[in-house]
Formats: C-alpha cells, structure tokens, sequence
C-alpha cells in the first residue's frame, strides 16, 4: 500500500503535466481568422474575398484570398489576384509556419514572427520565396479589430530595398 502511495506521489506531477500539455490548444491565437471574409483593398483599389478554415482532421489552417483589381490606365482591363495557403504548426520550433501559393507564380513560405501580447495582430515573415529574385523578402502584418473586422498588410522588400506596403486589406466577416 506505501508502495503505492510513493508511487501516485511521484507520477501525479507527471500525468498532471501531461494532460495540460494534450488541453493547450495551439491554434487559439489563430481562431479570430477563422471564418470567411469580404472588403476592400486600398492599394489598386479592389475587392477581397478571403477564408481561412481548419482542414485534414484540424491540423492545418487553409487559406484562400481573392482580389479583383479595377482597371487602370497601366492595366486597362484590371486585374485578378489569387493566392491559396496552409498554416501549420511546427512543434520542433514552436512556431506557425505559412506556406502560400500565388496564382503569379510565387511561393512564399513564412514563419510566424510575433504576436502581439493582446493577440490582436500577427506577423509573419518570409524564410524563403520562390520565383522571385534572390534577396527578395516578404511579411505579412493582419491586425483584428473586433471579432467581425481586421486588416491585412502584405509588404514586399525587393533585393537591397526595405519594405514598402503591397496591398492593405480591410475585411469584414461575412455573415
């Protein structure tokens, strides 16, 4: 019976420890995005669509954006931007990492840079990008409002050139 005691005593920090590990939910500073989207872009004035939604079994985020750009004067029959992603969770590193696809031919693999201590905004930044010249890099700023609003930055540093503001999306949730 003292066996037995001594031994719950020893393993009780572990099976404690253990189910606080399996109950920690790493995806939580992500779930203000999920959902579908829709507004404006303020750079090349366009309309955005965008979702992000839990795929294979909730262990990834995918993610969808859509932009249809007005014509302009350089572009006279205005333009459409796509770009389809997954954001993963590497344990190793503890750390989001957002592969996206884009329609142009870009692929631009990102890591989560930081989260601010509210949660509220979210940045990644590029380790690689591919099919752009070398040097090129990348990150992407999404701020949220509130619950049904926010704001997502993409910005582009060309080779020897520090970053300057792509495209400003504010979305609202669809409801």
């Amino acid at each position: 019976m003292m066996r037995m005691i001594a031994l719950l005593i020893v393993m009780l920090p572990s099976l404690i420890l253990a189910q606080t590990e399996e109950e920690r939910d790493v995806w939580a500073p992500l779930h203000p995005l999920i959902g579908e989207w829709q507004g404006t872009g303020a750079e090349g004035k366009s309309k955005v669509e965008a979702r992000y939604q839990f795929v294979l079994a909730d262990k990834y985020v995918e993610v969808w954006h859509r932009s249809v750009f007005e014509p302009t004067e350089r572009n006279p029959e205005g333009e459409v931007h796509e770009d389809k992603g997954f954001i993963s969770f590497d344990a190793n590193r503890e750390k989001f990492v957002f592969r996206q696809f884009h329609v142009e031919g870009f692929v631009n693999t990102y890591a989560l840079d930081s989260l601010s201590a509210d949660g509220k905004t979210i940045v990644f930044n590029s380790e690689a990008i591919e099919n752009a010249p070398a040097g090129t890099r990348a990150k992407i700023e999404i701020t949220v409002s509130n619950e049904d609003e926010l704001t997502a930055v993409f910005h582009v540093a060309w080779p020897k050139s520090d970053f300057q503001c792509y495209s400003r999306n504010h979305l609202k949730r669809k409801l």
